[in-house]
């Protein structure tokens, strides 16, 4: 043994002060980061550490990974402070995925603003606002910069923003300039039309619901406006048909651009992006289309081409809502009524919602736009938020095709040929129309025989394994089951015990089958879902088939149309029934050069089918909003519809606490039916229209609550859902 002390009691493991207390990691500062987690009680900030050699590189809007949970994940830092409020010990951030500041602070109050109205949580709107990183198209925007420009967003130690960060723009004069005449031409007979150009221009912020007509004025450019080139838009709506609304809006765009600021414009699908992407390069604006489908480096070089300032002017359809343009002046979506605009990821918001919150947070001009008017729409006029711009009769007359829909009175003067699916006049007017040009033919459907039922007792023909709706392919094809796809090669009536069959629904291909046996020689080509959607036809006579939204741009327009089967769209059993048919009838209608005829078949319901005879959008909506008011419908109400299993959805009505005024009604079985199979409830949640935040923020708390205990079930919240 060695000399010295010896140490003769161990020290007690369970004495606090025997141990030294385990110094706490200086950092350089704390970061407030949004992690990206579905779970909704944990939708809000969590403090991390900032350490020393990231201090230069974490600020405001930048991505971050951090550990959560036992895991890595991505967060989004929307503040620094110097101090934290949690009592433990902070975990440092892990790293900074980029020093750009992707997530600016007009986009991250939109975020809240569109999670609290439709009751989600900010980190999935973030997920829908800001694209995933692509470190290549990074590089190539950063590098392609005229001058250095610091990307972060200005920030004080307290976690505020540094107050104003729009940039001044080099393509244009800081001062309020004047509309192009060209412009002002493409607004011309819109009452307020010239005005509301004229505002934008001049700085300010009008905001307007547009009912578009289909074909614009034929009279030339003024004098001393420029030739058509120079002006930039004339002859755009030759090449696009009744693209006329693709020249307005360019229009729109430019006056707002004459005054210095920034455009944010959305559309429904890729046909109407090329569309007004073309309408925009012919008018030469610069513009970048921003969409989903992109590829993730196209995407992302887009939407950092406006961050940074070097795109003014941003086109696309959902994703374009959230561009992060740098001095916004004009938000626009057109054909608020297409259900594309529907985002279908959590938490469900329409872009025009989203536009309309974003114009009113930010101070921007806003402009609504369509053929049709949605109730929604007409309700923004009704509040005073927005003034109606449309056209008086006079105008509407000479830029619409002339619609006739033939009554019972009508078909009985031609006997047996007015009881035709296509009658007599019907195939009169086409023959008219052959001799000049296109023909265009709406069908409600695609496929042959989409619907067939039992010959003798007229019962719908359903699956025996699945009891879904039955269809034919073509004449000699067996019946097959549209939801499971089995052939019915047995198949006998459950009503009857009868085996043969009748067509209830003629789709597309079985229409052009039928009208090419009527003209002989004449070109058919079918556009739809099942064939391929075509694009654009040429002004040779032709017959074109198409269903709803298929429809090709003819050039020059078609010399007629036919729209089928109206009863198929009214008879829907939906709330928007009337109004979905009204639009997709003039969206194919507005295809149809304005001395050409539009002739509607089928029985509809007698209100869209006037409206569409009168081309009548803003008196169509203001009746349908009249109704919905006596009967608290959506618009004139907020309504929410709650989802899922009966004792999840009992539980989750328990946990809700309701604003005043606001009622639950249900819940009521639903035809879909869970993950396991079984059965699924609804609960709607109907509160006036002034507490529509308050009734989201009830629903995500209730959602937080929820999710916090783990509840068990399945619950799907949806505000304002599209389908009723």
């Amino acid at each position: 043994m060695g000399s010295g002390a010896v140490e003769t009691e161990q020290p007690s493991l369970l004495d606090p002060g025997s141990v030294a207390p385990a110094a706490r990691p200086a950092f350089a500062a704390v970061a407030q980061v949004y992690v990206d987690v579905p779970l909704p009680h944990l939708d809000h900030t969590f403090d991390y550490g900032i350490p020393d050699a990231m201090d230069n590189d974490v600020h405001p809007g930048v991505r971050v990974k951090v550990r959560f949970a036992g895991t890595e994940r991505d967060g989004y830092v929307v503040g620094r402070t110097t101090a934290s409020t949690h009592h433990g010990t902070l975990a440092p951030l892990r790293k900074v995925v980029s020093p750009v500041a992707v997530l600016t602070p007009e986009v991250l109050e939109l975020a809240r603003a569109v999670a609290r109205r439709y009751a989600g949580t900010v980190t999935d709107v973030l997920r829908l606002a800001v694209p995933p990183r692509h470190a290549t198209a990074e590089k190539a925007v950063l590098a392609a910069l005229d001058e250095h420009r610091d990307n972060r967003v200005p920030w004080h130690e307290d976690g505020t923003d540094g107050g104003d960060t729009r940039l001044p723009d080099p393509h244009t004069d800081a001062t309020p300039g004047e509309v192009p005449p060209g412009a002002v031409l493409r607004w011309a007979g819109y009452a307020g039309g010239e005005a509301f150009l004229r505002r934008l221009a001049g700085g300010q912020s009008p905001r307007a619901v547009w009912s578009a007509l289909p074909w614009g004025p034929r009279s030339s450019v003024p004098d001393g406006a420029g030739s058509p080139a120079q002006d930039g838009t004339a002859g755009v709506q030759d090449r696009l048909g009744g693209a006329h609304w693709a020249a307005a809006i360019t229009a729109a765009v430019q006056a707002v651009r004459a005054g210095g600021r920034d455009a944010v414009v959305c559309v429904p699908d890729q046909r109407d992006v090329a569309d007004l992407s073309q309408a925009m390069d012919d008018a030469e604006v610069e513009h970048v289309v921003l969409t989903a489908d992109q590829g993730a480096s196209a995407r992302y070089r887009r939407y950092l081409l406006a961050l940074t300032g070097q795109a003014h002017v941003v086109v696309g359809t959902r994703s374009a809502a959230y561009a992060p343009v740098r001095n916004l002046g004009l938000v626009v979506c057109w054909d608020d009524g297409d259900d594309l605009h529907t985002e279908q990821r959590a938490p469900y918001p329409h872009i025009r919602d989203v536009l309309a919150i974003r114009a009113a947070s930010v101070g921007a001009g806003a402009l609504i736009a369509g053929f049709n008017r949605t109730p929604h729409a007409q309700a923004l006029v009704r509040e005073g938020w927005a003034r109606s711009v449309h056209a008086p009769r006079a105008v509407v007359r000479e830029r619409t095709p002339r619609v006739v829909a033939p009554g019972d009175v009508d078909l009985d003067r031609e006997g047996a040929a007015g009881r035709a699916r296509i009658p007599g006049i019907a195939v009169q007017t086409v023959r008219r129309g052959l001799t000049e040009g296109p023909v265009l033919v709406q069908v409600p459907r695609s496929g042959y025989l989409p619907v067939v039922a039992c010959q003798t007792c007229r019962t719908p023909a359903q699956c025996d394994q699945c009891h879904g709706p039955l269809g034919m392919s073509r004449p000699d094809a067996t019946p097959t089951c549209r939801w499971c796809g089995r052939l019915q090669t047995r198949w006998q009536c459950r009503v009857c015990d009868g085996t043969v069959m009748r067509a209830v629904r003629v789709g597309s291909d079985r229409t052009a089958e039928e009208l090419g046996r009527a003209f002989p020689g004449v070109p058919v080509l079918v556009s739809g879902g099942d064939t391929g959607v075509t694009d654009r036809v040429d002004d040779r006579p032709r017959l074109v088939v198409a269903t709803p939204g298929a429809e090709p741009i003819a050039d020059g327009g078609y010399q007629a149309g036919l729209l089928l089967d109206a009863a198929v769209l009214t008879g829907r059993p939906e709330l928007g029934a009337s109004v979905e048919a009204l639009r997709r009838w003039m969206r194919a209608a507005a295809l149809v050069r304005a001395s050409g005829e539009v002739m509607l078949l089928g029985h509809g319901a007698p209100v869209p089918v006037q409206a569409l005879v009168r081309w009548d959008p803003v008196g169509h909506a203001e009746r349908e909003l009249g109704e919905r008011a006596e009967l608290d419908f959506p618009p004139v109400v907020q309504l929410a519809a709650v989802t899922g299993d009966p004792a999840a959805i009992r539980r989750f009505e328990g946990m809700l606490t309701l604003p005043d005024g606001a009622v639950t009604l249900g819940p009521v079985p639903v035809e879909e039916s869970g993950p396991d199979g079984g059965l699924l409830v609804r609960l709607l949640v109907r509160a006036p229209r002034a507490q529509a935040d308050v009734l989201g923020r009830a629903l995500g708390q209730a959602a937080a609550v929820r999710s916090a205990r783990k509840d068990a079930g399945t619950v799907r919240v949806r505000v304002d859902p599209d389908r009723l």
